[in-house]
């Protein structure tokens, strides 16, 4: 545990300043804001997810590669988004519009009717092992922590940090983009830059291989 916080830190300390020019999220996880996502209501977030099916599927399982499945992520990871799409932290044009219409409440309640609902089905194939080492390890002279560090040993995510997502399951071709979205600097809503810095030091075949991989694991 401490070494991945001491990871984080250096990692945020190494990261380009002009990334740090204004704050990658505006979300603070006050006690309000817990409360808020603890008490949420499912019933009311499926009547307000009305318009998410056109994007991300009857269910949250996307049919298109460039939107991702959102049935059983995390919901602090999806309130965090949908803040950010708000806040215009994370640049989505469809999404900024969407999200400008939603409460912090509206918000709690799509998270956790989605959090509750099962997760994708894994993929099948090759789970990509050799990207193991990356996945369990990480990379320490490329400054490359290891992924299951905050996302869990399959990528089922890890309730003990906030806002970071569920990997398993996810389509392969959706969590490259994402990494060569933070790769680049496109995506900047990671808190103290972590994901850029990481993704910086990522080669293309590395991208890929994590894609595929983590659409290979069973969340569940």
């Amino acid at each position: 545990m401490c070494r991945l916080c001491v990871a984080v830190m250096v990692l945020g300390l190494l990261w380009s300043p002009r990334m740090l020019a204004a704050p990658s999220s505006n979300v603070a996880w006050t006690t309000e804001i817990e409360h808020l996502i603890n008490n949420g209501d499912p019933e009311r977030g499926q009547l307000l997810a009305y318009g998410c099916v056109a994007c991300h599927g009857t269910g949250g399982l996307s049919v298109s590669p460039a939107y991702p499945h959102i049935d059983g992520q995390d919901a602090r990871y999806l309130f965090k988004q949908l803040q950010d799409f708000r806040d215009k932290t994370r640049h989505n044009p469809q999404m900024t519009g969407i999200a400008a219409s939603l409460s912090e409440q509206d918000m709690a309640d799509i998270a956790v009717f989605y959090a509750a609902r099962p997760g994708p089905v894994p993929a099948k194939g090759s789970s990509h092992s050799t990207v193991l080492d990356l996945v369990r390890r990480g990379h320490g002279a490329r400054m490359i922590p290891a992924c299951s560090g905050c996302h869990g040993s399959r990528g089922e995510g890890n309730s003990g940090y906030y806002g970071m997502p569920v990997l398993a399951g996810q389509k392969a071709v959706y969590i490259s983009i994402v990494l060569r979205q933070y790769r680049a600097g496109d995506r900047a809503n990671d808190v103290y830059s972590v994901m850029r810095a990481i993704a910086e030091n990522l080669t293309d075949n590395e991208i890929t291989a994590l894609g595929k991989y983590y659409a290979t694991q069973d969340p569940r």
